[in-house]
């Protein structure tokens, strides 16, 4: 019997709950594209042994002192 208050054969007052299942849903995608586009731009850390030799290619450190920091590191 439609009475006004059932769609579908649910109650009118119980509609409140599919809106909340679908707004965490739409909630959980958004936050899942912004993590995965967080985790594609992030760029891999470079070791201490990296940035020494770049820091000896570009001049900044004269060999001494390159072979005395890697020593350092090792």
């Amino acid at each position: 019997m439609m009475n006004g208050y059932e769609v579908f054969g649910w109650r009118m007052d119980l509609w409140w709950i599919v809106g909340i299942v679908m707004l965490i849903g739409i909630i959980s995608l958004v936050t899942m594209r912004i993590n995965r586009k967080n985790n594609n731009s992030r760029k891999p850390r470079k070791s201490a042994l990296d940035i020494l030799k770049e820091r000896y290619v570009r001049g900044e450190i004269n060999k001494h002192e390159f072979e005395e920091r890697k020593r350092n590191l090792e």
